[in-house]
């Protein structure tokens, strides 16, 4: 089973991820963001490394599908690629931090890769507010995040919810976590876990 946590920066992809992690004793693969070299270069100069970070994570991204599709395990995934060439790189492209030539040569690099793929059994899209976005970003003080400006995370937020509107690879459950502390509140755990169960259990049938 391959199921995949979907959302903006600072939605709280990565704490649900652990948290299937070790409520259905999965394996987990998250993403790239203590060892990507692009990072810290792509947010104080992004028209310059927008293209370079963007092919980074759709490589990494694209490794985990083949390793998931292989090693035939249950699998959470933090972050799918198609949000990578639905929300990320098409923002970059609108905002002029992309350029046509690289973003047309990206495309097409994705579209090679989404041929040889199928898609997760699951897809989990934590919707967020922009200001529980801000809050969770500060809260978590990740040094590169510091300059992530609220139009940059508002077009994001916009693109999220087309390609949500959209989305045709499988099964999609949405939550809406600005009213939920499912980290450190045990009765919000539950509600979200009362979300995800039964969709779980309807995948093993």
């Amino acid at each position: 089973m391959h199921v995949v946590i979907a959302g903006n920066i600072g939605a709280g992809k990565t704490s649900l991820t652990e948290i299937l992690q070790k409520h259905y004793n999965w394996e987990a693969l998250f993403e790239d963001v203590v060892e990507n070299p692009y990072l810290d270069d792509f947010y104080s100069e992004m028209e310059r490394w927008s293209f370079n970070l963007q092919i980074y994570f759709l490589n990494s991204r694209f490794r985990q599908i083949l390793e998931i599709q292989k090693n035939g395990k249950n699998v959470v995934q933090d972050r799918s690629i198609y949000e990578d060439a639905h929300i990320f790189a098409p923002n970059l492209h609108s905002m002029g931090l992309m350029t046509h030539r690289d973003f047309n040569n990206y495309l097409a690099v994705f579209e090679l890769m989404e041929s040889l793929v199928k898609g997760p059994d699951l897809m989990i899209y934590l919707r967020s507010s922009i200001s529980n976005l801000v809050s969770q970003i500060h809260k978590r003080g990740r040094d590169y995040e510091n300059t992530i400006s609220i139009e940059y995370l508002s077009r994001l937020n916009e693109r999220y919810e087309a390609w949500v509107h959209g989305y045709d690879k499988g099964k999609m459950i949405i939550i809406d976590v600005d009213n939920l502390d499912f980290v450190d509140n045990k009765n919000d755990l539950q509600t979200v876990l009362n979300i995800i169960d039964p969709e779980v259990k309807s995948l093993k049938l």
